[in-house]
C-alpha cells in the first residue's frame, strides 16, 4: 500500500496513548471536500468554452501546453480542471514519470519514447501513473472530485470527473466530461461500460 498522508493518519489513530487525531481526520476530510469542490468548480468554467471534440495531435509548449480551450477530447477536461484548481500539470507529472519508468507504460502505441505532446493526453497513461501514484481506489465509494475512468463501445478510453455521484453503478452519475459535444456536466449511466475504474487524486 503507497504511504499517503490518510494512511499516515489511519495508521496513527490506531496507536495507543495518542490524542487529538479523530480531530486532525475530520481537518484533512474537509480539506478534501473544499479540495474537491475547487476542482468541480474548475471543470465547471469550460462548460460553454470547449465546445468542441477535437483528438488531432498537436505540438505542445512544455510545461503547461494545451491545445486551443475551445476544443479537445475527454482527457483535456481533466488536465485544464488540475491546472485551474491547483496549478497541476499532468503534462510534466506524466513525462517525467515516462521517461524515468517508460516500460511501466501501456505501449498500444507502438512508441518507443516519450512524447510529452501527447502522452498526457492518452487515458491509459493517466490511469497507469495515477495508480503507480497511489490514488487508484477499488471501493464504490464514489465522491464529487473522484475520476472515473472506462472503455465506452468500441474499445474507446473514456474519463469524467464526477460532479454527483449515484449510491451503485447501476444508477446515474452526473460528471463534467466531453464525450464528443464539448465540455458539459450530465448523467453518465455506469451499467455497460467496460473497465470502470475509480481514482481520488486532490493535489
Amino acid at each position: 500500500m503507497p504511504i499517503t498522508r490518510r494512511n499516515m493518519i489511519m495508521g496513527l489513530i490506531a496507536l495507543p496513548g495518542l490524542e487529538g487525531l479523530p480531530d486532525t481526520l475530520e481537518s484533512l476530510r474537509n480539506s478534501e471536500s473544499g479540495k474537491a469542490a475547487k476542482l468541480i468548480n474548475a471543470a465547471r468554467r469550460q462548460k460553454g468554452v470547449t465546445t468542441l471534440y477535437d483528438p488531432a495531435y498537436v505540438h505542445l509548449d512544455y510545461p503547461g501546453g494545451d491545445v486551443p480551450e475551445d476544443r479537445g477530447v475527454c482527457i483535456d477536461v481533466v488536465i485544464r480542471a488540475y491546472r485551474m484548481a491547483f496549478d497541476f500539470d499532468f503534462q510534466s507529472a506524466v513525462h517525467a514519470d515516462m521517461t524515468a519508468n517508460f516500460a511501466r507504460y501501456p505501449t498500444i502505441w507502438g512508441l518507443t519514447r516519450p512524447d510529452r505532446n501527447i502522452d498526457h493526453r492518452r487515458v491509459p497513461n493517466l490511469e497507469t501513473w495515477l495508480e503507480r501514484e497511489g490514488h487508484a481506489l477499488t471501493s464504490e465509494d464514489w465522491q464529487i472530485g473522484d475520476l472515473i475512468t472506462c472503455r465506452l463501445p468500441g474499445n474507446l478510453p473514456h474519463i469524467a470527473i464526477i460532479a454527483r455521484p449515484a449510491p451503485s453503478r447501476s444508477l446515474m452519475t452526473h460528471v463534467i466530461q466531453n464525450i464528443g459535444r464539448g465540455t458539459r456536466e450530465e448523467p453518465l449511466l455506469l451499467t455497460g461500460l467496460r473497465n470502470v475504474r475509480h481514482f481520488r487524486f486532490l493535489p
